[in-house]
Formats: C-alpha cells, structure tokens, sequence
C-alpha cells in the first residue's frame, strides 16, 4: 500500500485546490523542490505530482519546476497534467520520471494509451477524474457523459500499470475519500487503483489499511499533509503494519 503525497503546480509553485477550481488555489510552498525534499524525508517513497496549468492547456506549463523536483529527489516520480502525446510521454521518461498518467487523453484518444502502454511497459497510468461518477476532463473544466467503470475497462489487457482515480467533489475539502466508489472501480478491473481526492485523517489512513483495501495500489494525499491533519511518520507505519 504506497501512500502518495502530492504536489499540484500552478505557476511554479506548490498549491491545493478547493474542488478542482483553479480560482480556489491555495499556496502551500512557493519551492516545490524542497517541498518534495521534505517528502522524502519524512519517509514517503514515492511522489505525485500534477501540473495543473498544463492540464488546462493541454501541454506541460510547470516544466522548470518538475525538472527541479526530479533533481531534488530519489523517489519515484509520476506526473500528469497536460501530456497529450507519445513525444511528450518519452520526454518526460527521459528525463527520470517513473510514470507518466494520462488523463484528458484516455477519453480523447484511448489508442494513444495503448500505444504508450506498449512502447513503455509498466511506465503508462491512466488519471480518471470524476464528478458525479463521470469522467471529466481538461484539467476537470468539463465533465463528459462516460462512466468510470466504462473508461477503466477500455484498458483492460492494454498494458497500464495503474488507474488513479480521483473523486473531484471530494478534492480539497477533507471529505474523506470515496470509499464505495473507489472499492467498486478497483473490483470491477484488474488493473491497480490509486484513491485520490478527499483524504482527510488519520482514520482515512485506518481505513486503507483495513482487509478490504488491499485491493488498491495505494492512495494520494494533498492537503491533509500540509496541513498537519495526518502524520506522515504515523501514517506510513500504520500502512507497514509497523507500531508508531
């Protein structure tokens, strides 16, 4: 079970939204290198980040910042946000990232997927955002008639490592996670899934490491973390089986 913490990017710098609304964009660190630094000091193994800019534009916006990030670090890195094509995939793979996620793209144009999936075995996720069980896409300003479910299993067999999927009306807001719809997706595929959007607590973390749960790869945490609302020593043990 790999706990995510997450760097969202806006204009170079390390931010939260409020349900997925660029407008609604709090600043929780102007470096995001160090943030990622401090990440993986306290343990995290392995980092999300996601650029937010380039989701909207449909093209890499934050890139400076990533690049930094990658330097800083020894974790594994995935980033989404803005990657629409095969050149943009293998750039970004070159340049040390782990996983690509695509999101916009998997709706758009699901044989790019595939095609990635194909050309960099085990380096390719699939970012399905939802809002009302929908998907949506370009950086979640509009929302498509397609199901979840019915978007994940066009991959089924195509080679992708993970599915992330984030419920946008619990995005920033400390809801809790979706548990029924997360569980639901997870079992209704064999392709791994990551739970993300709402995270909110220790109990949260409890409840990942519960039987039921095994089932997911892992979930992503933002502003609980920068917030002081979960302990990152506390929650990685809990997650390891491991007493605090």
């Amino acid at each position: 079970m790999i706990l995510f913490p997450a760097i969202d990017l806006k204009q170079g710098q390390a931010v939260r939204l409020k349900l997925g609304d660029m407008a609604q964009a709090t600043v929780f660190n102007d470096d995001p290198a160090a943030q990622a630094r401090t990440f993986e000091e306290q343990g995290f193994e392995y980092l999300h980040v996601v650029d937010l800019d380039g989701a909207f534009a449909g093209e890499s916006r934050n890139a400076t910042a990533v690049e930094a990030i990658l330097q800083a670090v020894k974790m594994p890195v995935q980033l989404g946000g803005g990657i629409r094509t095969l050149r943009h995939v293998e750039g970004w793979l070159g340049k040390g990232l782990s996983r690509v996620i695509l999101g916009t793209v998997a709706l758009r144009d699901p044989e790019l997927v595939r095609a990635a999936a194909r050309a960099f075995p085990g380096r390719i996720a699939v970012g399905i955002d939802a809002r009302g069980g929908k998907v949506a896409v370009e950086g979640w300003a509009e929302t498509s008639s397609m199901d979840v479910i019915e978007l994940a299993r066009r991959f089924e067999g195509a080679g992708v490592s993970a599915i992330i999927y984030t419920d946008i009306d619990r995005d920033g807001v400390l809801a809790g996670i979706n548990w029924d719809g997360t569980l639901k997706l997870a079992r209704a595929i064999t392709i791994p899934v990551v739970a993300s959007g709402g995270l909110a607590s220790m109990a949260d973390i409890e409840r990942l490491s519960r039987p039921e749960c095994q089932i997911l790869e892992g979930a992503i945490s933002g502003r609980a973390l920068y917030d002081g609302r979960i302990d990152p020593r506390a929650a990685l043990a809990l997650l390891k089986g491991v007493a605090a």
